[in-house]
């Protein structure tokens, strides 16, 4: 990581705001030396769906997340808690803990009243619920041998959607502000800018922000299936080309499940600690088109429009701008109006002198609240080891028409890169821009 001692003499920006930390409990990757190596290449985790049976679920690929063992990650957990928490909790609380451990924060290392946490996730824990419905009403005894999910008191707490967060923030003694926000696939964007401005209002030193996402179940399958074709991935022969973003045969997306965490930081703290940064925070922009639900801006010209608000708010231009990092769902609208946004935005320019867009969408699948710090994660890491990550997928396939321009469809791709620029959309009209520089 970029150390920070060299500017301990310059005078410390009002409101500066470093990533110092990432955690991930991903499928495959646990550490974010092997998150790196599989966003960079373009490595993907999707396999066959195994959680839920996939001719119930209606498609056969997933990124899941198999043989967790949190004891590996909260050694000071109690068994006997442990025991009550579900696996999004403890998931959650992994990566809270990884990143931290990444970015050096330990519990002498930050005053705890001035350490807050934020999480995102698009629905909480479903994982649980359902299976809490299906085995027991609530008012009955539990069938023999089976999963008492309502006898004690432990219940109320693993229904909750903020129960992560919060057992996340008990574990690690984190006593300023702990919340969840719950805003489908831009939350993790609302939430890191949420920190950021804790940070920038003198609040908090530090804030771990961190998705979560288990979507991997009957109900949720069922309803985004229901939303028609080429949402869902069909992919069965070969379940890693299951997301192929940008390409004429693409067919939507794979769900993915796991946890992202992301360790933001007043710099003058960071630096005053000797710590080191990933990337540097510098603006976001959130806009809610208010029209249909399922929606999003086709023409281009609205959400070229957040890119350069957001650009603006960062004393930058979008000839500024080295890499996006794209939301890139493989759905037949995201993709063609990613496209069209950076005609709008570099109208006039051949497509050949675009900036390079790629997608991770096919390394983890869609992680739904956890899916823009997916993208974070990734942007960040690509300015600190200079270097941009490949759309997997894409190369040796046939472009749809529209996306013809540069995905970075060779692989990982050394290259100067000080403006990353991280897009997320969501149902319910929503577009989402993050802007982050080098550290």
């Amino acid at each position: 990581m970029a150390e920070l001692a060299g500017s301990a003499g310059r005078k410390d920006r009002r409101g500066s705001v470093l990533v110092t930390g990432i955690g991930v409990m991903l499928p495959g990757a646990t550490h974010v030396n092997e998150f790196w190596q599989d966003v960079r290449d373009g490595h993907s985790r999707i396999g066959r769906l195994t959680r839920v049976d996939p001719d119930r679920a209606g498609v056969g690929a997933a990124a899941e997340l198999r043989d967790f063992d949190h004891r590996k990650f909260l050694p000071e957990l109690n068994e006997k808690f442990a025991a009550r928490y579900t696996r999004d909790a403890l998931v959650t609380m992994s990566a809270v803990e990884e990143a931290r451990r990444d970015a050096g924060l330990g519990t002498d290392d930050v005053d705890p009243r001035r350490l807050s946490l934020i999480a995102s996730s698009s629905r909480g824990p479903l994982e649980w619920v359902g299976e809490a419905l299906t085995a027991d009403d609530g008012e009955g005894a539990p069938e023999p041998g089976g999963t008492d999910h309502f006898g004690d008191s432990g219940a109320m707490l693993r229904g909750m959607p903020g129960a992560p967060a919060t057992l996340s923030a008990i574990y690690g003694d984190v006593r300023g502000l702990v919340t969840t926000l719950s805003s489908a696939c831009v939350g993790g964007h609302h939430a890191l800018a949420f920190a950021a401005d804790l940070i920038r209002a003198g609040t908090a030193d530090a804030v771990v922000v961190v998705g979560y996402e288990f979507p991997l179940t009957p109900l949720v399958f069922r309803s985004f299936r229901a939303m028609g074709d080429r949402v869902l991935s069909t992919e069965t022969d070969d379940p890693r080309r299951a997301v192929r973003p940008y390409t004429r045969d693409r067919e939507g997306f794979a769900f993915g499940e796991g946890a992202v965490a992301l360790c933001l930081e007043r710099e003058s703290h960071a630096r005053a600690r000797g710590a080191t940064a990933y990337a540097r925070f510098l603006s976001h922009r959130a806009l809610n088109e208010a029209t249909h639900p399922f929606g999003m801006d086709m023409s281009g010209q609205v959400t070229a429009a957040v890119v350069t608000e957001a650009l603006h708010d960062a004393g930058r231009t979008p000839q500024d701008v080295d890499w996006f990092c794209a939301h890139g769902t493989a759905t037949p609208k995201n993709d063609v109006a990613e496209s069209r946004m950076l005609g709008a935005l570099y109208d006039g320019r051949p497509r050949s002198a675009w900036p390079p867009l790629s997608s991770v969408k096919p390394v983890y699948g869609h992680l739904l609240g956890a899916a823009a710090l997916v993208n974070a994660a990734a942007a960040s890491l690509a300015l600190h080891h200079q270097c941009l990550c490949s759309t997997a997928n894409y190369a040796g396939a046939v472009p749809d028409p529209e996306c013809d321009h540069d995905h970075v469809a060779e692989g990982p791709r050394p290259t100067r890169t000080d403006l990353a620029v991280s897009l997320a959309f969501a149902i319910g009209s929503q577009t989402s821009v993050l802007t982050l520089g080098a550290a």
